[in-house]
């Protein structure tokens, strides 16, 4: 990819975000780069681990170390739109409580992810 990924454009917004005090970028940005993180965790192999016996837990230096999943450009893009569309859905919702302060938090929120997705 010729420009910056999406993810890498993420990462250097926060701390500008930061600096300059913008909590709903902040926020926004947090989240979503821990969203991001998380789908990249990987789950133990064969599902959950329950009630093994002794001899059959890996032991030793690294022994239940595995490598990170890689997500996709395209994989980083989904998430942070279902993040962005979370804010929005979430905001309607407010406006329907009577809720506007909270509202314009979270479209604030959402505006601040969408600066960084390209257009579509």
């Amino acid at each position: 990819m010729t420009e910056t990924s999406l993810r890498q454009r993420l990462r250097a917004a926060l701390p500008a975000a930061m600096k300059s005090r913008d909590r709903s970028a902040t926020a926004a940005l947090r989240a979503t780069l821990a969203a991001i993180d998380n789908a990249e965790a990987v789950a133990p192999a064969g599902g959950e681990v329950r009630g093994q016996a002794i001899e059959q837990v890996a032991i030793g230096v690294g022994a239940t170390e595995v490598a990170r999943r890689a997500l996709t450009d395209v994989e980083v893009e989904e998430i942070v739109r279902a993040e962005l569309a979370e804010r929005e859905t979430a905001a309607d919702e407010y406006d329907r409580a009577g809720r506007t302060e909270r509202a314009d938090q979270l479209r604030s929120e959402a505006r601040a992810l969408a600066a960084h997705l390209p257009d579509s």
